[in-house]
């Protein structure tokens, strides 16, 4: 697995053994623009030219601002993304970010690690 901080964020990402991308956001965590700014820039980053499934730990995220969610509308190296949630709180936010924002690529949230990540590879196994 290659780990990087997501620079100036409060995240941490890693690129893991199946080649998906891990964002974990910390327990508690209100993401502001910079924060949001800084994390996808680490997933490009981590990406290079290449696009990857990316896994997006929110559990217990406490607030995302607009500024925040304006980021995450955008293109980057993701070619889907799951949001990963443990509470109903989570769910609304994810919702949220969800039904705003007109995402850059394939995204929906799970509360169940494995379930995100079966949907997260049923792409490259459509493909292969």
């Amino acid at each position: 697995m290659t780990n990087q901080a997501a620079d100036g964020a409060r995240a941490n990402l890693a690129l893991d053994g199946h080649s998906v991308v891990q964002l974990k956001w910390p327990r508690g965590v209100s993401i502001s623009e910079a924060d949001a700014e800084a994390a996808m820039r680490g997933v490009n980053e981590l990406c290079g030219a290449a696009r990857y499934p990316m896994l997006v730990d929110m559990a217990s995220t406490v607030q995302v601002s607009r500024g925040a969610r304006a980021v995450f509308g955008r293109p980057c190296q993701a070619s889907r993304i799951a949001l990963l949630g443990a509470s109903p709180v989570d769910k609304v936010l994810a919702n949220f970010i969800l039904g705003i924002n007109k995402l850059p690529c394939p995204t929906r949230f799970f509360t169940s690690r494995e379930d995100a990540m079966a949907w997260l590879l049923k792409e490259r196994a459509a493909a292969a």
